[in-house]
Parts: C-alpha cells; structure tokens; sequence
C-alpha cells in the first residue's frame, strides 16, 4: 500500500478512537449528536476491523520471517517458514478487501429502481425490440425474486411498445441494474420482412432509483396535473373514464404519464414516483458535477445517448461495448440471463475506482 494510503487508514483509525471516547461520555452530547456520531461509528468499525486483521497478519509476518532467520531447530523452523509464506499470500487479498471498503458508497444501492425502456430508430421494430427488453428485465426481475409492477405501457399496436415504464422493487436492485441505462441496438430480420434483410434498430433504457418522499420534495404549487381517456384496445375500460393522468413539473418541465390503473388516484400515485425518480436521479447528477462530467468514461455511467449494447441475432451474440464483453447466448439473456453480462460491468467499475484510489 501507498504512504498516502497508509495515512488515511491511521486517521481512520484514530478518528474511531476518539468516537468510541465521546460515546463513552455522552453526558454533554444532545441525542441526535450521538445518533449521528453512532452512524459514522457503526460505518468506520468494519473498516478498521480490516485494517486490525491485516496489520496483525503484517506483525505475524515479521515474527516469523525473524524465527525462520534465527531458529536452530530445523523442524521449527521449516514450520516458522511454511506459516510465512501462507501469510505473505493473504496480505494482497486483506489489502484489496480494506481498499474495497474505502471505495465511495452510491448511497441509491439498495434503492428500488423505476425502469424505463422507449423504442428508438427503426420504427416498428424498435417498438418490438423495446418491448423486448421490458420482458427481459421482467424476467431478471422474477429470478431475483424482485417484484416487477408495470407503471405504464404505451403499446404501438403490433406488439411493441413506444415507451414503458415498471418499479422493481427488491433488496439492491438499483445496484445491479444501474448498468443497463443506455443505448441498447438490435441487428435482425424483422417479422415483416420478406426479403430477410437484417434490420438495425435500438431502444434506449433509464435506471433510476426509486426516491422517497424524503429524497426528495415536490411542490403542489410545481405541478400541473392533466386528466384524459387513456388509450387502448376497443372496450377497455381506459376509453371509458377519465382515468389517465399526466403530471407536468412545472420548474423542469418533466412530463410524466400512467393510464395502467382504472383509479386516477393510483394513477396519480404512480406517476408522482416516477416523477421522484427523475427529479432525484437529476438531483444526484447536479449534486456531484465531478460524477456528471466523467460519466461517459464510466462503466456504470447512466448516460442515455450512449450506445452500450448490441443483441445480434443472426449471430447469436451480445456484445457489451463498454468492456468489450461478447456473449454467443443471445436466447438466453433475452429470457433474463443477465448475470454475466452484469457481474463483469461491476467488476470492471469496481476495478476502475480501485485505479482511482491508488
């Protein structure tokens, strides 16, 4: 490890010290003083628990790396040396998992997600595609056992859909799916196409992560709330009854829609967590200007105009651009088998703040 390093785990050190000091004399210290100080506690003990474990292992080594210069005893002595070198292959991996920890939390982790998936170029197909990728991450979703609720689906009529948005709602969700926003393009041969030409056309997907009504405040006095017939097969009971809603924020002028429900109030309801969703996610992205301006060179960088994956059915393939990945199972992610493609995008953020730290 780095001097620099080295540095910032004695001052994390210490400054756990003197928490558990002023915890122990809580007299002069007001309750949400020692709530705050009990959270950053709680936080830096399994950091320090890492950096207890590997400086005894650094210690064991020297001792031992004394006893196998020093003991007579041969026996002893190959046992001193054996004991050494299984240490001395531990001490890289006790590193990693301490510089694993120092890593920056995305405190949105262990958020729900709002997914949106619109078609793109291609016209029809793009719908079809769209609607596609909607039952491909429904399909991930139920093999994480998450629940997977469809907000609204502008549907195209053959099939497809313009646009559809559903909340997932399951323990991490937001930080296993926040790899897939982005551009997704698809090469095949359109159902309608008689001459088997290979057709290219894409659909764009956004992961956000569900806010709470603490994340996050929405001003009446910001929204213009529209009701209208929502739109549907003949007889549904959307054409009946004004139960579609259309929420315009006024100061960002964020449109959001639900027509899924027959009640315009759980209409309203979903919408106005869709409307969270996007006003945090664009909360979070002002916030952290630094985060914003590096997002393309990010694995997980959310940006919606860049193409990150392509599904090529003749092929067989997807090929991930952003870490140059290319899977021949086209059938079987496009039934949810998204784990490979996921786990290596997170591996290779992970490996990139890791860069960052050193």
């Amino acid at each position: 490890m780095s001097d620099s390093l080295e540095g910032k785990l004695d001052s994390l050190v210490t400054r756990y010290e003197e928490l558990q000091d002023l915890m122990a004399s809580q007299n002069a210290m007001d309750g949400q003083e020692f709530v705050k100080m009990s959270k950053e506690y709680a936080d830096l003990a399994t950091i320090v628990e890492a950096v207890n474990e590997l400086r005894a292992a650094q210690a064991e080594i020297g001792d031992l790396a004394s006893m196998v210069a020093d003991e007579q005893d041969a026996e002893v002595r190959a046992m001193a040396e054996e004991e050494f070198h299984v240490l001395k292959t531990r001490i890289p991996e006790l590193e990693r998992n301490i510089q694993l920890l120092l890593l920056p939390k995305d405190d949105a982790d262990e958020k729900n997600v709002i997914l949106e998936v619109r078609a793109g170029t291609g016209g029809d197909e793009a719908g079809l595609f769209a609607a596609d990728l909607f039952r491909m991450y429904q399909r991930y979703a139920e093999e994480h056992r998450w629940t997977f609720e469809v907000i609204d689906a502008n549907e195209n009529g053959i099939g497809g859909v313009r646009e559809a948005t559903a909340n997932i709602t399951g323990r991490g969700a937001f930080a296993r799916l926040k790899y897939e926003s982005g551009v997704h393009r698809v090469q095949r041969v359109p159902e309608t196409e008689s001459q088997g030409r290979i057709h290219t056309s894409a659909a764009t997907v956004a992961v956000l992560p569900e806010a709470e009504e603490v994340d996050i405040t929405v001003e009446t006095k910001d929204l213009r709330v529209d009701t209208y017939r929502a739109q549907g097969a003949g007889g549904q009971h959307v054409n009946k009854t004004d139960s579609a809603i259309r929420i315009t924020h006024l100061p960002t002028g964020i449109v959001v829609t639900c027509q899924d429900e027959k009640s315009q109030h759980k209409n309203r309801a979903k919408a106005m967590k869709v409307l969270r969703a996007r006003l945090y996610e664009k909360e979070r992205s002002e916030q952290d200007a630094e985060r914003a301006a590096n997002r393309k060179s990010q694995v997980g960088s959310g940006d919606r105009s860049e193409r990150i994956r392509t599904y090529n059915y003749p092929q067989g393939r997807v090929t991930d651009h952003r870490i140059n990945l290319t899977l021949h199972k086209i059938e079987r992610v496009m039934e949810g088998d998204l784990d490979e493609l996921i786990d290596a995008l997170a591996s290779e953020d992970q490996a990139s703040r890791l860069t960052e730290l050193q």
